[in-house]
């Protein structure tokens, strides 16, 4: 659930305090620097209560990839390239300097980093016509191999500044034109259930990553029917069983973005976790009570549903009481 960089809402907090939000994010940009940024951490890490959150801690989360997606900068916080360019220094000084940047969002409360961007984009040729990744220079590189090797290199130095990396955007963006944060019916055509470019983020896993970003974008050869959120093919099959992915399946946006623009806030809410997924990324606040609602009317009178939630707030402590 999203606050504000530069300072929480009252949605925001009405969702921590009333519907009991167990986690937040820190969004849009700010400038203001370490000291008021922790400020801000503070004010939402004050919620938690026995009567908020069950008096356990919130994940602090931002997203500080680099280039031109670095949520918080000014004094304390080094400007952090874009990934080709964090690439081009190799991988142990990459280990290194994400260390760094890592140990500045520590510093400040915030202990979930949404990156590195381990989608693999199909060509430098491709890139600039590559909207949500290329056309930024998000990309660690043009093949599963470097991708992986530099992409985990990043999530390995998060890691030890005591910041959980987010690898995302499985199982990819990089062969998509359009974005689907402005855009509806983005689909890859290309990407199966078996393909190579999945290679970066099976090596995630295999390295003890907790968190995996699933894509908004619809997978004609793996499920054409549902977009990844909603797809248990994608979240169950391929994460869980192929992958062997114990952590949280965590949700792009489903709150803002225009691929979600067809289904209702409480019915995104109920697809999520009825094909397994694990946490929610909601950009507008205003959405919680929906889809609060939502979950807590299908979970009791579904126990098959309720199931599904209660195996996901289950990976959610689990998480926490691991990091």
């Amino acid at each position: 659930m999203a606050s504000k960089a530069t300072g929480a809402e009252p949605g925001t907090m009405e969702a921590l305090t009333k519907y009991h939000a167990g986690n937040v994010y820190l969004s849009g940009r700010s400038k203001a620097g370490t000291a008021p940024t922790a400020a801000v951490v503070s004010a939402l890490t004050g919620t938690v209560s026995a009567a908020t959150t069950g008096g356990l801690p919130l994940f602090v989360a931002t997203d500080q990839e680099g280039g031109y997606v670095q949520v918080l900068s000014g004094p304390g916080f080094s400007t952090i390239p874009t990934a080709l360019v964090q690439a081009s220094s190799g991988a142990a000084k990459l280990r290194a300097d994400a260390a760094t940047w890592g140990k500045e969002l520590r510093s400040v409360g915030v202990n979930v980093n949404l990156a590195p961007v381990l989608d693999t984009v199909t060509s430098p040729e491709f890139a600039p016509s590559n909207a949500p990744i290329g056309h930024f220079q998000r990309e660690y590189g043009y093949d599963p191999g470097n991708v992986s090797l530099l992409g985990n290199a990043f999530a390995d130095g998060m890691k030890d500044a005591g910041v959980a990396p987010v690898v995302k955007h499985f199982p990819g963006l990089g062969r998509v034109v359009p974005n689907t944060d402005v855009s509806k019916n983005v689909r890859d055509t290309t990407t199966t259930r078996d393909d190579p470019a999945l290679e970066p983020f099976h090596t995630a896993i295999a390295s003890g990553t907790k968190w995996v970003m699933v894509s908004n974008a619809y997978y004609d050869k793996i499920d054409p029917a549902n977009i990844a959120p909603f797809s248990a093919t994608i979240m169950d099959a391929m994460l869980r069983a192929d992958a062997g992915f114990t952590g949280i399946v965590l949700s792009d946006d489903l709150c803002s973005a225009a691929q979600l623009e067809a289904w209702s806030d409480a019915d995104r809410a109920l697809n999520f976790f009825g094909a397994g997924g694990t946490m929610l990324v909601c950009a507008d606040p205003t959405s919680i009570p929906a889809m609060h609602q939502a979950v807590v009317q299908k979970a009791t009178s579904d126990p098959a549903f309720r199931a599904k939630v209660d195996a996901a707030a289950l990976t959610v402590l689990q998480v926490k009481a691991g990091q």
